[in-house]
């Protein structure tokens, strides 16, 4: 992939920590922490979770078979960048968009997966796709000088993410999310971080890519 279409075709703020949030199944009780960005109540962690939220296992695809046969059969799946559980307790975890679209349930409850129109409503709201990607980024963690200033209190950071073929890509210099929201038969839209700019990408990409996962308030 490249530059910017590497993995794509590529101010009021409350913070608060919720301390029982029912995440349903094996994820019963999780503390997560929220940031009020807008009239949107969004997540500043990503998704870490490897249960569906009616207790069914999520399967772990670690080797690149593993991550294009689930990728081929329509199915969801999930792995650490790099098959490392460090990478997971930093990052969250990764996956396809098969898990987001399953009908068992990704996101907690009492959250969802933002829609595209969603993810618009932030970018909107943090000044237009030109100007958001530095106010959401943290203020560390990126290759080469390319921190934000977290204004928003969103803390993106620059989990990387995994290619159609399942070799991992990006991880330091770019954090990529999936939205709820189908696009072409075989894609889906996503949003991407880089660190050589402060923008925010759009893009319609294969659903059998590796992505990070943020919540937002139901």
């Amino acid at each position: 992939m490249k530059k910017v279409s590497l993995i794509f075709t590529a101010v009021f703020i409350t913070a608060m920590l919720v301390t029982s949030c029912r995440g349903g199944g094996g994820n019963e009780y999780v503390s997560y922490n929220e940031v009020t960005i807008g009239k949107q109540v969004w997540m500043t962690q990503n998704l870490n979770v490897d249960k569906f939220r009616n207790g069914e296992v999520i399967p772990e695809a670690k080797t690149k078979g593993e991550w294009n046969a689930y990728a081929d059969a329509g199915e969801a799946a999930w792995c650490h960048y790099n098959n490392d559980t460090a990478n997971g307790a930093k990052y969250g975890k990764l996956y396809n968009w098969y898990a987001v679209s399953d009908s068992r349930g990704l996101a907690p409850v009492g959250y969802h997966i933002p829609s595209d129109g969603e993810w618009t409503i932030l970018t909107d709201y943090l000044g237009g796709e030109k100007n958001a990607g530095a106010k959401m980024k943290s203020k560390q963690g990126w290759s080469k000088d390319g921190n934000g200033t977290n204004s928003s209190g969103f803390s993106g950071l620059p989990g990387g993410g995994r290619e159609l073929n399942g070799t991992f890509n990006y991880v330091g210099k770019a954090g990529p999310w999936w939205s709820s929201t189908e696009g072409k038969p075989s894609n889906a839209w996503g949003r991407l971080l880089y660190y050589r700019n402060g923008d925010v990408s759009r893009g319609d990409v294969g659903k059998g890519r590796g992505f990070s996962v943020r919540c937002l308030r139901d």
